[in-house]
């Protein structure tokens, strides 16, 4: 078992900036920095129904629970449809997330297999993993490896590909909608918020916050991240059980991300959802 307290004990290894990646994420950040001089209340309520559709019901539900790990079924066209809301918060295509997502639980905090091992720091697993050129991360004929229940999908193998380009569309309706405000807060505000609260959980909740199982890495259970991502902050909670598709599990981890699952389940919509074990 890996010891409680993350260190940065990362060897001396090369990499080389991506520099457009780190131009995109530098140019949504900036544009996100407009919104003062774009304020609306109505803008603002928008930004916050993105960020929990495209976050909790894309990202928590569909990239994370439901393609990961598989810890629920819906329908196929349902799947596809929440896949698609997931591949709108700008966050990579499905292959390129679960893929990563997978191999993170495989080595988890392994200094190299990892690609956002928290031993590197919290700069490192926070977002500096995503500005380095590592083909064992971002080439697709690499990482295609550990989701080759998507690959065989030609519908995930166009969203991997094409994830990006969904921003357009989003973009007209909210223009029409309510003009530059809602663009600003739709697209850039959202996207930035939303980045950052997903990455919490790779940086904060792997650095601090309390244990409920002796998983063998540092994940941590925090409050005030489970908040902000409709319920991942529960991440020792998950760790320890990658397959439940429960991450709260006390009465008072509030998930929100579950409570969309219960409702799932209610309208007949999902089934075989994976309970944590009694006791």
């Amino acid at each position: 078992m890996t010891s409680n307290t993350v260190t940065n004990d990362a060897p001396k290894q090369s990499f080389t900036f991506n520099w457009i990646s780190v131009a995109f994420f530098a140019t949504i950040h900036a544009l996100a920095l407009l919104a003062p001089w774009f304020f609306s209340w109505s803008a603002l309520g928008v930004a916050i129904a993105l960020h929990w559709l495209f976050g909790s019901i894309g990202i928590c539900l569909g990239y994370h629970r439901l393609l990961t790990h598989r810890s629920l079924q819906v329908p196929k066209p349902l799947e596809y449809a929440i896949a698609l809301i997931g591949a709108m918060a700008v966050q990579g295509g499905p292959i390129f997330w679960v893929s990563g997502h997978r191999a993170h639980h495989l080595h988890t905090e392994d200094i190299d297999k990892d690609p956002y091992s928290a031993r590197r720091g919290f700069w490192w697993s926070h977002m500096g993993w995503l500005f380095y050129q590592r083909p064992e991360v971002f080439d697709y004929n690499i990482y295609r490896q550990y989701a080759p229940d998507l690959e065989r999908q030609a519908f995930y193998r166009w969203l991997d590909r094409y994830f990006l380009l969904l921003q357009i569309p989003l973009g007209i309706v909210l223009y029409l909608l309510g003009g530059w405000s809602f663009v600003i807060y739709g697209l850039f505000v959202r996207a930035v918020t939303l980045w950052h609260s997903t990455w919490l959980i790779n940086s904060a909740t792997h650095m601090t916050g309390y244990r409920s199982h002796a998983s063998d890495d540092n994940s941590r259970n925090l409050w005030w991240a489970a908040i902000l991502t409709y319920g991942e902050g529960w991440h020792n909670n998950h760790h320890a059980y990658p397959n439940v598709a429960k991450a709260g599990w006390k009465w008072w981890e509030i998930d929100m991300t579950w409570w969309a699952i219960v409702l799932l389940q209610r309208l007949g919509l999902a089934r075989r959802v994976i309970m944590p074990p009694r006791g």
